[in-house]
């Protein structure tokens, strides 16, 4: 779904029915049904000044940070002087929810529907695309697990060359090939999720054995909502899905407990187990040149 973010009041006036125009600096040929999503920023003190602007909204609460409607953007206007003219002098209670000048573009709503149960997002600029987590799990069922090489090549395995072979995707490309492995999955997983959630973090888990051929590692993508933590996780099939956990701690130990007998196979010694969180990577990194970048992140855990 589309969304276009706006700071308040203008996003609870387009809500309660007072402002039905909202005025770019920009056009869209975008057409349908769009959400309308309240910014957390603050009211400017110049807004607020605007005694009769600010008692349109006066007996409605005001919104920041959520979704608080959907409508259907039907045109988008590039403002002649005359047309700016005629919204002055016919349209005035619109003429103030505006920014009404020659050159500008009106996007025009219908069909303003309020939310019943608003949606906390963070928010982006321009017009943005909103994905619930059941929606972002959904487009990820449509990657496989697998690999591109340097030279576009898929592969179903690993195999003994994916060290000196494989390049990290960058989202659109996974979009792409719908084949990755975690580092890829959970690369395109954050970009679904950035303006989505406000708190998300992703982690690698990794058994450092003696013999570092054994050496076993997991990406994945954790989230936090209403003070709970999610462990959102595809790549790994045996596990894929929404996993909820009351702390970080927990989710850590459970994420523990099925990554060794499933993927190490093998009695683990003290302090063999790590959790990095790492922030985005670069583009097209090697395997290597990922694992440092992991290793370069927080530890978060020594289980």
């Amino acid at each position: 779904m589309k969304v276009l973010s706006l700071t308040e009041p203008y996003a609870t006036l387009i809500k309660e029915g007072n402002k039905k125009i909202e005025t770019r600096s920009w056009m869209t040929s975008y057409r349908g049904e769009v959400y309308i999503h309240a910014s957390k920023t603050k009211i400017p003190k110049v807004t607020l000044e605007k005694k009769e602007l600010m008692t349109l909204c006066a007996n409605h609460p005001l919104n920041f940070g959520k979704i608080i409607c959907k409508a259907e953007l039907v045109d988008c206007i590039w403002m002649s002087k005359e047309y700016v003219l005629d919204m002055k002098q016919n349209y005035p209670q619109e003429y103030l929810c505006g920014d009404y000048q020659e050159g500008r573009y009106a996007f025009v709503l219908e069909n303003i529907v309020p939310l019943k149960n608003p949606i906390e997002v963070k928010g982006k600029l321009g017009l943005w695309d909103y994905y619930s987590e059941e929606e972002i799990m959904k487009v990820m069922s449509e990657i496989e697990y697998g690999w591109v090489d340097k030279n576009k090549n898929f592969h179903k395995e690993l195999g003994e060359d994916f060290e000196e072979n494989y390049q990290l995707q960058s989202p659109s490309e996974l979009l792409k090939s719908k084949v990755g492995v975690c580092y890829d999955q959970v690369e395109l997983e954050r970009y679904y999720f950035s303006s989505h959630i406000e708190k998300v973090m992703t982690y690698c888990i990794i058994y450092e054995a003696h013999d570092h051929h054994k050496t076993r590692t997991h990406t994945f993508l954790v989230y936090e909502k209403n003070g709970k933590y999610y462990w959102f996780e595809h790549a790994w099939e045996k596990f894929q899905g929404i996993h909820e956990y009351p702390s970080l701690m927990d989710l850590f130990f459970d994420v523990k407990e099925k990554f060794i007998p499933d993927q190490v196979k093998e009695e683990v010694e003290e302090n063999t187990i790590y959790f990095f969180e790492y922030q985005k990577p670069s583009r097209h990194l090697s395997a290597q040149e990922f694992f440092e970048h992991i290793i370069h992140g927080k530890e978060r855990a020594c289980l």
